[in-house]
Formats: structure tokens, sequence, C-alpha cells
């Protein structure tokens, strides 16, 4: 039987206790009225995901432009969430952890895929280090980059774990290394109702295929003319979705992210990726910081990096890593970033705060 949005799937349990469709319906009533304010926002999703239409509302980040609300067919929730349970494997009756907002999209599928797929899921507050049941194991989870650097210690008890909503950093992948859990860098937005493409951050085999992202069943990518990348997903999308992240083909399931089309900077006719000299300096900025650019009427845009500190020096040898053209002219110290409601920094915001 195809599952719908009016299914609970019989083995499916929220926080350790079984539900069926009108139970949920009552818990969500419950949450609404008398629950946390995660359990509110996540009681909000429930009862839009269990009532008569066949959409659900959802908040983009705002990350890469302004905030919108998307309709996204329930259908394709259904659809990603079992794309996502094929992938890893997972079965009814598997426990997992949500420690993301239900008002986004990934805290909203990991409850889809929970109802659809039949898991047992436990739902805490989503800080960046939420409090945890030390003692107990798990068969999936969804962290941010900062929840997983804050539990490197005890993702060891957690037997796959997604990460999303921002660059993984070069420090935060070697701690990994050694740890037992399978971890993935997921790649996806909104629009793709989360991660269309996976990439294996530990136990690496095959360093020459691996470090690429992986497309999960039923999708494949190409490029249009900016070398963005261009997602067909019929079980998601009946549109091809265009996206502006610049990408290297490496076949119609697997790619290389580069960048943001939107982000690259034109600077005395060379073309800069922001996103390709954060990474380069991510183990050497222990701040937050983003590679930017400026009007300037000889380089048309200069190349700036701007930093979320009070300290007055800043140590320009860390340059030393980067290219002759890659290297900032100029450096703003911020002693606080503008973020969005997701939590990413928001880089158009936090420029304006600068002074020039």
């Amino acid at each position: 039987m195809t599952p719908t949005y009016k299914n609970v799937h019989l083995k499916f349990k929220l926080d350790g206790l079984s539900y069926k469709y009108d139970d949920l319906m009552e818990i969500a009533y419950n949450y609404v009225k008398e629950g946390y304010p995660f359990q509110q926002e996540l009681g909000e999703f429930l009862l839009d995901w269990l009532d008569q239409h066949d959409y659900v509302e959802v908040n983009t980040s705002g990350s890469t432009g302004k905030p919108k609300k998307l309709k996204i067919e329930k259908a394709a929730m259904i659809n990603s969430a079992l794309a996502t349970g094929d992938f890893f494997g997972l079965k009814p009756g598997d426990k997992v952890l949500n420690c993301l907002p239900s008002n986004f999209i990934a805290g909203k599928m990991m409850m889809v895929r929970a109802i659809i797929l039949g898991l047992e899921i436990d739902m805490l507050a989503p800080t960046s280090k939420p409090v945890i049941d030390y003692d107990k194991p798990y068969d999936f989870c969804a962290f941010t980059p900062m929840q997983l650097k804050n539990f490197d210690t005890y993702i060891n008890n957690i037997k796959t774990i997604i990460v999303g909503g921002g660059m993984v950093s070069k420090p935060i992948i070697e701690s990994i290394q050694d740890k037992k859990a399978n971890i993935y860098e997921t790649y996806g937005m909104t629009e793709t109702v989360t991660h269309i493409a996976v990439k294996k951050l530990n136990h690496i085999k095959n360093p020459l295929t691996d470090n690429y992202f992986k497309t999960l069943p039923d999708v494949t990518v190409s490029t249009d003319d900016r070398n963005c990348l261009v997602i067909d997903a019929p079980k998601i999308s009946s549109e091809t979705i265009v996206t502006n992240d610049i990408v290297k083909i490496h076949s119609k399931n697997s790619f290389e992210w580069l960048g943001r089309f939107d982000n690259v900077i034109n600077s005395g006719g060379i073309k800069l990726y922001p996103e390709q000299i954060e990474k380069k300096l991510q183990n050497k900025i222990k701040e937050e910081f983003f590679v930017t650019s400026i009007p300037d009427d000889t380089l048309v845009e200069k190349l700036i990096l701007l930093i979320e500190t009070k300290e007055e020096n800043f140590d320009t040898s860390i340059f030393n890593a980067l290219d002759k053209y890659e290297k900032p002219k100029e450096i703003i110290k911020l002693p606080k970033f503008i973020e969005t409601a997701s939590g990413k920094i928001h880089r158009q915001k936090t420029l304006n705060l600068a002074k020039f």
C-alpha cells in the first residue's frame, strides 16, 4: 500500500508512546496550547500535516535571499521520506533523534520520516547542545554543524548521522574520523524537500569518488549554461529545479559543490568563489567569518573578509594558504553578525553593518 498523509504507521512512536491518527491530532493540539516553544512548533506542523489539504506551507531559511513561504505537496514529502529510508536502510521500529526546529523543512521532514516509515522518534529542544540521554542508542539523527561539533564525544551511540544547514568545517571533519557513526553531509533546500544528495564525511574508502555528493534514488543532476546545478527529481517536483549553486558534475548521480552563483566575485577580471576561500581558512580562524566584496573603482569588486570579533589584532599570515588573487584586500571586524531565523549568517545584512 502506498502511504499517504492520512496514514500513521503502526510502528510510529513519539517520545516513547504510540499514536494513531486521531491520537496524534490530540497531542498536536495539546502541544500548541500547553507545550514548550519547540513543542508548539511541532504541534502546529502536525496539525498542518494531518489536515485535509494536500500541501503544507514551509518557510525558507532566508540565508540566500529574502525568506518566503512555499507550498510543498505532502506527496513530495512522503516520497522524500521513502527515498531517505531506502538510501540509509531505515526500517520500522528504528530509533531516531530530532533536535532540529519544526518550523523549517529539515525538522519537519524528520517527523514525516518517523510517521511514514514507522520510526520511534525522540524530540529535543533545538539548541546548539541539546540535552540528550547519553545511554540511549539511536539509528538515525540529523544535526547542524554546530551540534555535531558539540557532540563529537557522544556520537558513537548513533548509527547514522546526517549534517545540514551549513558548511561542515575541516576541523569538525577531522574530529569525526575515528567515530563509529556513519556521518554524511547533505545537499538540499526547501524547494527540494530537504536533501536530494549526500556526501560521506568519515569511513571514506575511495577519496577520489567518496568526496562527491551522491544523489538519492530517482534523482539525477546536470548543469545549465552558468554551470549551476539542475535537479531532476520527478517524485519530488514535476518540474526540474534550477539552483544558483555552481557545481562540477562527475556523473548524472554525483557532483562537487563549488559555491553560490550569486556570491561569485569578479575582481579585476578574476572570478573568485567565496565558499572555496572560506574552506581554506576554516581551520585557521576560530571566530565566525565570511568572505564577500564591496564596489571598487579599479577592481570593480574588492575582496574583503568580515570577522565576528572584538579583538583589534588579526594575524594576516593565515592568508599565506590562499592563492594570490584570493587574499582579502580588507578585513572588517564586527562585534556581532546578524543571523537568519534558522541560525545561519545573513551575509547581506551583516555586510550592511560595516562602515567603509
